[in-house]
């Protein structure tokens, strides 16, 4: 099938922290999901083409203090795909409280990163699961006037409707260079074994279909107004070499939303959380902890020398 998610069976005998997938039926949609640690929730979301293997770092690092729940979007990685009147922005928050309640998880801290920030946002508008607060790493919370913002358009509709277009975008992705460009282009440097993982990614129609009819179902209007509304607390995690969502728009959007403030980890593009895991899950301890979803860690008492 055209539209097949990646196979279990195949691609995932090498998935970064396999150990830790399941695959939870809610509905017509079949999720994986990974689930690690304990003590309060961390719930990661992935931006528009990615998937699971983003958070290849940062989840062993947060497992030691929280319990990690990271999942793959409808229509990316190993969750199957959805019509396109449920990927737009407020159906896919939905879908993804729906999955969290038949995980039986009320609440949390999400860890949202490009568009995974906004579906936090989104979730915490609509009081569906109780956010916490939001980690947005390079968040994509506003309309984008940039390059990258002209895929949320009305030529990314057009290309959705197409059943060609994925598979011929899988077909140019067999060029290894081709996604290395594409990579290079968002300001970051990752290892070879997530190059690799995003290379297997591009090179499945199924997935590319997927993030396809995201971005062609997307209108960050109706959050970009909201934004002045939410409750929850907010910390912007900025990548000082994004290309595709520049700091300027985490700063734009931390302006709006009342209860955040920005963090910037230095030389880092869009993937700040793939280039410094440790600076990325060290800023979400911190996080919880002053929001209050996290104790903190005392330090040992020192005896006294005599």
């Amino acid at each position: 099938m055209m539209d097949a998610p990646l196979s279990w069976r195949d691609d995932g005998k090498t998935w970064p922290n396999r150990e830790y997938s399941q695959f939870i039926k809610v509905g017509r949609t079949r999720w994986h999901v990974q689930k690690a640690g304990g003590g309060p929730n961390a719930i990661l979301l992935h931006g528009t083409g990615s998937a699971t293997h983003t958070w290849k770092g940062l989840l062993p690092l947060l497992r030691d203090r929280m319990t990690v729940i990271a999942l793959d979007l409808p229509g990316h990685g190993f969750t199957s795909s959805s019509p396109s009147h449920q990927m737009s922005l407020p159906a896919m928050a939905r879908s993804v409280s729906q999955l969290l309640q038949k995980l039986d998880v009320s609440d949390g801290v999400v860890v949202g990163h490009s568009a995974g920030a906004a579906i936090a946002a989104q979730m915490a508008k609509d009081g569906t699961t109780g956010v916490a607060g939001i980690v947005s790493i390079n968040g994509a919370m506003l309309p984008l006037n940039n390059l990258p913002g002209l895929i949320f358009s009305p030529l990314a509709k057009l290309l959705a409707m197409s059943r060609i277009v994925p598979w011929l975008f899988s077909l140019r992705a067999a060029d290894r260079t081709v996604v290395e460009r594409l990579l290079r282009q968002t300001g970051s440097q990752i290892d070879r074994e997530s190059m690799d993982l995003y290379v297997r990614l591009a090179r499945n129609p199924g997935h590319v279909g997927g993030a396809l009819n995201m971005m062609a179902n997307w209108d960050l209007q109706p959050l970009k107004v909201s934004l002045p509304a939410l409750e929850p607390s907010i910390l912007f995690l900025v990548g000082d070499r994004d290309k595709t969502v520049p700091p300027s728009y985490s700063e734009s959007a931390s302006k709006r939303a009342p209860n955040s403030h920005v963090k910037v980890i230095a030389k880092t593009g869009h993937l700040t959380h793939e280039e410094e895991p440790a600076s990325v899950a060290s800023e979400v301890f911190w996080f919880a902890e002053q929001i209050g979803a996290l104790e903190a860690v005392k330090e040992p008492e020192r005896s006294a020398i005599s």
